[in-house]
């Protein structure tokens, strides 16, 4: 199993639950439709990896990944008690072959290595101050705020407890605004997550 860093110490989520499309612009870039209900998907622990590729699979099994950078919460005693900025990575081209046969994307979202966190820290309340930012080789490349989200944090919690069972130690990934794009082999992505202009945590990955 598959660890995530919270005070210095090792945690085990049980399951990543993802929401996609849950920023208006992220939904327009894509040409998707704006959903009637709250997109979710899962992840499994087997996910989780630590680096960043720009290709998985080899010879003709190889195949592109787009990254997706996004608010990453700490489901512990009934509430989000941390966040992190994260990679929720993609393999775009079959994910669009999946969709247009209506099929599960799991093969295209949930293959391994396919989530990457930053430390989480210490929330005492969602404050709605929370920026994220990715740059790619210095260039801002994503960017986006709590408050642009369609369905906030606390609204996805409420949701998710309706029919799902969250475990402590589980990660809740808030979907990502627009930038979106093809990771590419030898450029450095960095991942920052502030409160107004304090800067909370970052994390940079170099692509393989």
């Amino acid at each position: 199993m598959k660890d995530i860093i919270f005070n210095n110490q090792p945690i085990t989520p049980s399951k990543i639950i993802c929401v996609g499309r849950n920023y208006l612009a992220h939904i327009n870039e894509l040409n998707n439709e704006v959903p009637d209900d709250m997109v979710i998907f899962l992840k499994p622990n087997s996910a989780i990896g630590d680096q960043l590729h720009a290709v998985q699979g080899q010879n003709e099994q190889a195949q592109a990944i787009h990254f997706e950078t996004e608010m990453c919460f700490l489901y512990q005693q009934g509430r989000f008690s941390a966040v992190a900025v994260g990679l929720d990575l993609t393999k775009r081209a079959l994910q669009s072959r999946l969709k247009e046969k209506q099929l599960p994307w799991e093969r295209a979202k949930a293959f391994n290595g396919a989530a990457l966190f930053s430390e989480f820290i210490a929330i005492d309340a969602l404050s709605d101050q929370l920026n994220l930012r990715l740059e790619v080789d210095g260039e801002l490349t994503q960017a986006g705020n709590i408050l642009q989200m369609i369905y906030s944090p606390a609204a996805i919690l409420k949701e998710l407890e309706t029919f799902m069972e969250l475990e402590d130690g589980d990660i809740v990934m808030t979907g990502t605004p627009a930038g979106v794009g093809a990771v590419r082999a030898g450029c450095e992505y960095s991942c920052k997550l502030s409160q107004g202009e304090q800067l909370l945590v970052s994390k940079t990955w170099l692509a393989r």
